[in-house]
């Protein structure tokens, strides 16, 4: 089990984990600034999260942005409460719309569902804030109007991003100053995003939604032959939702059910529950191919029925039961790899933080523009990049999961929990699109069977299963490919920059908490 003592094992980072009383980790240190302020200045957890998550919105700009959706987790000192705050589709969309297609199009407004992530601010502060909605804004609004400086792994996101953006002029006039990505130190602004920011925080989000911004982004929508209403956006409405959660050895862990891919953790948890994971070293072949087996049928399930809750044909209690759970698990060859499809019938850009306060408070959340900058569709004169979660529908005729209008389409972003006999453990996340639940699952075994600190466990190499089925595996699970080949699975060189993900956890721990944060991020974690 975790330790707050970090035991001998040597991951490549060499950060340490951070010890405090109130801890905020993200993924840009100008966002756990803002974090840290809105507690210095007596705010609790969940102000915390909103000022970093406000703030990363204009620090951060290839991850997420104002137009993205989100999600959270909130321990508020003795339950659990889950916010789903991701936007439906025009409520025009229909299968035939989108018949000229092979795959969900992208980039362009026809990827673009409504933004929902200002709408979670609003309310969050609502339930659970003490500190003035207004003065979240403040960091985010500095930084916008005077500028800040592009950090290292931003820096090489944004000129790689521009190549799929540079051609949309109001992508261009907003994010490639004199026509290019700033690179690492430049000093970017963007007084569209301070002038978009304070007039969200006037009206406590009201204007993006029914007011002038609203009207602004619709009118971009139709100049381009887009579906988007202000009867869409108005419409909007985040919602308060519990938990679904898979005990695991000791602990229970939590994630947001569907429309999320949450669930595919819990399965592929709920299938090594019945396996012997722990008999091997965590870093061996026989565990990772056990590992890779259960998240593959935990994929294949949930790629066949997450959808929109209205849409599902199976429920949540039917993808985690018991019996189900402990046939798949019988069905994995220890020695063999599979391609296992759905036996279940009816009856990546991405920001996460985490932030824990003295009092007990704890909050897990994550924010989304889904593929770097999103749809690439900036609202002119706003500075509002628009995320492109349509992708995440899909075009096969009678699936739960098919494009139409007003479905919320299944989302990639899950924040994590977890907790022991009802007692708070742990807040964590790890972005990366289809790496989230693998990262989940890789987390939550690093700690709690490998004893790893939260920061050993970020630091530690990772596998990763493409929608394909293939694998990939960074350098220092290198030495493993030989016999993994021997098994049947089969390896892809990584191509593409991220694929592994970035998290942050922070762990409840006397007198306080024990955080860490990803090294393949520019991320920090810090606290008082």
């Amino acid at each position: 089990m975790f330790s707050s003592q970090d035991p001998d094992y040597h991951y490549p980072s060499r950060r340490s984990s951070v010890h405090a009383r109130n801890i905020v980790a993200t993924s840009q240190p100008l966002a756990t600034q803002a974090g840290l302020t809105a507690l210095e200045r007596g705010g609790n957890a969940v102000d915390a999260a909103i000022a970093s998550a406000i703030t990363l919105t204009v620090v951060e700009p290839t991850m997420n942005g104002i137009g993205s959706d989100a999600f959270a987790i909130v321990w508020d000192g003795q339950d659990l409460h889950g916010l789903n705050a991701s936007g439906r589709s025009p409520a025009a969309w229909t299968p035939a719309r989108f018949n000229q297609y092979k795959e969900m199009p992208w980039p362009g407004w026809d990827c673009v569902t409504v933004p929902g992530a200002v709408d979670a601010w609003v309310r969050l502060s609502e339930r659970f804030g003490v500190l003035p909605f207004d003065d979240l804004f403040e960091a985010a609004i500095r930084a916008a109007n005077d500028g800040f400086a592009v950090s290292p792994v931003i820096a090489a996101q944004w000129t790689k991003d521009a190549r799929n953006f540079a051609h949309l002029p109001a992508f261009a006039d907003t994010f490639l100053p004199g026509g290019t990505a700033p690179r690492t130190g430049d000093i970017f602004r963007c007084q569209d995003q301070a002038r978009t920011l304070e007039e969200i925080a006037r009206t406590h989000g009201e204007s993006f939604y029914r007011g002038s911004l609203a009207e602004a982004m619709v009118t971009d929508a139709q100049t381009h032959g887009a579906d988007m209403t202000l009867r869409d956006l108005s419409d909007h409405k985040s919602h308060w939702v519990d938990c679904i959660s898979q005990d695991f050895r000791d602990l229970s862990i939590h994630e947001i059910p569907p429309n999320g891919q949450g669930i595919a953790t819990l399965v592929a948890l709920g299938i090594l529950e019945h396996l012997d994971v722990e008999a091997h070293p965590l870093d061996s072949a026989d565990s990772i191919h056990l590992q890779m087996e259960a998240m593959k049928i935990a994929f294949a399930e949930t790629r066949r029925h997450v959808a929109d809750p209205e849409s599902m044909e199976v429920t949540v209690a039917e993808l985690l039961n018991p019996d189900q759970l402990a046939r798949r698990a019988a069905s994995i060859d220890p020695v063999k790899s599979s391609i296992p499809s759905a036996e279940i019938r009816p009856d990546h850009g991405t920001i996460y933080l985490s932030t824990a306060d003295q009092s007990g408070m704890m909050v897990s959340y994550i924010q989304s523009n889904f593929t770097g900058f999103g749809s690439g569709i900036v609202v002119p004169g706003t500075g509002i990049s628009l995320q492109s979660r349509g992708r995440g529908f899909v075009l096969e005729p009678g699936h739960a999961n098919e494009v139409g209008g007003g479905k919320r389409p299944y989302h990639t972003i899950i924040p994590a929990f977890i907790t022991r006999q009802g007692e708070p453990v742990a807040s964590f996340g790890v972005m990366g699109g289809h790496m989230q639940p693998q990262g989940h699952l890789q987390m939550v075994l690093r700690m709690f069977c490998q004893g790893l600190s939260p920061q050993q466990a970020l630091d530690a190499p990772r596998w990763f299963i493409a929608t394909d089925f293939s694998v990939w595996l960074e350098p220092g699970l290198s030495s493993l490919r030989s016999d993994l080949e021997a098994r049947g699975h089969r390896f892809v060189d990584p191509n593409k920059e991220g694929v592994f993900g970035g998290g942050q956890i922070i762990v409840r721990a006397p007198g306080g908490y024990v955080a860490g944060s990803d090294p393949r991020k520019d991320g920090l974690a810090a606290g008082f």
